[in-house]
């Protein structure tokens, strides 16, 4: 009973997080919601489009003023994070060169064919072929004795085929005989 309950209660806590948390999601995309109607409000005012030709071409090049005085400010902050990544970068490696210990990382055991090598090597351009085998002299086997007196005796297995049962006895029996 202690157990149905505690996991009861528990399954009760997680619905009610979950509840909370679904509550909270809400809450926050109104809020950014409201947010940013009011960032539009403020910094986009509705368009009223003027009705001579000579307002509209003057709505026209302001518009285009904005539009390239904030390509400015954005290539500005680009080039000022380029140089801060590259500042961070810097002294990462001086922090990292006055320490002076260097640890090796552990490598791992890789299994590749000297082909697969070359190739990572020099490049997928670069199609090596190194077949080992390929050079080697033929060597031909020459028939020993043991080998020929392997050959005569057969496979074992016949051998004991016939031996086995009272056939095979009795074959024994008569050649222990002679």
């Amino acid at each position: 009973k202690k157990r149905r309950a505690a996991t009861a209660r528990r399954q009760h806590l997680k619905s009610a997080m979950l509840q909370l948390a679904a509550t909270e999601i809400e809450k926050e995309a109104a809020a950014k919601e409201v947010e940013k109607q009011n960032y539009l409000a403020e910094h986009c005012p509705p368009l009223s489009l003027p009705g001579s030709m000579q307002e509209l071409q003057e709505l026209c090049k302001k518009l285009h003023a904005k539009i390239e005085s904030v390509d400015e400010e954005r290539y500005d902050t680009e080039v000022k994070l380029q140089k801060t990544t590259k500042e961070l970068e810097d002294l990462s490696q001086k922090l990292f060169d006055l320490r002076g210990k260097f640890k090796r990382p552990p490598l791992r055991r890789v299994r590749m064919s000297a082909d697969a090598m070359l190739r990572a090597l020099l490049g997928s351009k670069h199609k090596v072929c190194m077949d080992l085998r390929a050079n080697l002299k033929q060597v031909k086997k020459e028939d020993t004795e043991k080998e020929k007196d392997l050959r005569d005796v057969g496979d074992w297995r016949k051998n004991i085929e016939e031996k086995s049962g009272m056939e095979g006895r009795k074959k024994m029996f008569e050649a222990g005989e002679s």
